[in-house]
């Protein structure tokens, strides 16, 4: 990334920026001093580092191993952000997260650090952009947003699209916008199935290629950009529906029983500003996965959906804003999915955030309750903390 004849220097360098970055309340900091010497004919490179903490506590009935009442924190992620400027045209992404694979361990246990995003965006002629490496399909909004820009603490358990890691996978994308955002498209080909994504043996033998797609509308204010967010906390209002669709030729079951894997979906958004302040946020998608009729055993075949409805209190409480929100959500995973993954389940939950700086500083707490067939719901109750520093 750094030319080999300074970096031994901008490793020190980058060592005290991160430091000073972790006490700075900017949203990203800007290594100008360092790169003064590395002008191009019409811009600067630049550098900028950020991190995002996620954390909670919960509450949960019979999730001891004697079928008690369950407590325990979790590290749920933290996550490190790098963004550089090559040339005037070409902006590399690299983002790396430790997280926690057991809520109830120590920190010290079952900790990994993996790389989620590694990706060079190229701008094009005629408006067109272009991403290669490793970063989030055209997929859902969800999985756009990330656990950082939902309206919610928890991940959707109605997303099931294939990936790599954390909803990541290696491929290239290309995309264009218009109006500002107001129509936007992007199409992308990935690597999809491999032993990787599979703990059984890849059915994938002709090494098929995983394309996705997603087009989104604005009625009322755009959205630019790649990267979504479920809220704007009154900033604008907003009207957006949009759909995705993917497909990869043999890409479910095992070698010996082979399917193609066809998954699309529709989401929408509202976000309205009323006139005391206060902001009404809809929220809602409906999903379905086809593996063939192939039992798979990291692929869901079935139907789901989900629907948000939150109110951003318009009075400020302290140095926040409420915010109470229900959530419903649906799976109906068809029969030949994998024993844990049949049936019916649906997740009830209602909480409340509380919004200190938008998707950058806040607390939620929620109940949800999660049923699975006719069995019994299992109810927690959880707290979850957010920071950024973007």
């Amino acid at each position: 990334m750094f030319p080999h004849c300074i970096r031994r220097f901008s490793s020190i360098s980058l060592i005290a920026v991160f430091l000073f970055g972790l006490a700075s309340p900017a949203y990203s900091l800007e290594m100008g001093s360092i790169f003064e010497n590395m002008k191009t004919d019409d811009d600067k490179r630049w550098f900028k580092i950020g991190l995002g903490l996620r954390t909670s506590y919960a509450v949960t009935e019979n999730g001891a191993d004697d079928n008690g009442t369950a407590t325990g924190m979790a590290l749920d992620n933290m996550r490190l952000y790098t963004l550089a400027k090559v040339t005037k045209d070409i902006v590399v992404e690299f983002n790396t997260e430790l997280s926690n694979g057991n809520s109830t361990a120590s920190l010290d246990a079952d900790q990994t650090i993996r790389v989620l995003d590694a990706v060079a965006k190229f701008s094009l002629p005629g408006d067109f952009t272009m991403w290669a490496g490793r970063f989030l399909p055209p997929s859902d909004r969800f999985n756009l947003d990330g656990p950082y820009f939902l309206n919610a603490y928890n991940f959707p358990i109605v997303q099931a699209y294939p990936a790599l890691e954390n909803g990541r996978d290696n491929g290239f994308a290309l995309m264009k916008e218009y109006g500002g955002g107001k129509f936007k498209w992007s199409y992308g080909l990935f690597e999809g199935r491999t032993s990787d994504t599979n703990s059984d043996t890849n059915p994938d033998q002709s090494d098929n290629s995983l394309h996705t797609f997603r087009a989104t509308y604005n009625f009322w204010a755009p959205e630019p950009g790649y990267y979504t967010t479920s809220s704007y906390y009154g900033a604008k209002d907003v009207l957006a529906v949009a759909f995705v669709y993917m497909t990869e030729t043999d890409g479910a079951g095992t070698s010996t029983a082979v399917g193609d894997f066809t998954g699309w979906n529709v989401d929408f958004l509202m976000e309205k500003k009323l006139s005391n302040g206060g902001v009404v946020n809809l929220e809602g998608a409906y999903f379905e996965y086809d593996t063939d009729d192939k039992t798979d055993s990291s692929l869901t075949q079935g139907e789901s959906y989900l629907a948000l409805a939150s109110y951003l209190l318009p009075d400020p409480v302290g140095v926040g804003k409420l915010q109470p929100y229900v959530r419903y959500q649906h799976f109906a995973r068809d029969g030949i999915n994998r024993s844990g993954a049949r049936g019916n389940r649906s997740v009830t939950e209602g909480g409340i955030n509380y919004i200190i700086s938008g998707a950058n500083a806040k607390v939620c707490a929620f109940y949800s309750g999660d049923k699975v067939g006719n069995g019994s719901t299992t109810d927690s109750f959880n707290i979850g903390m957010q920071f950024q520093l973007m």
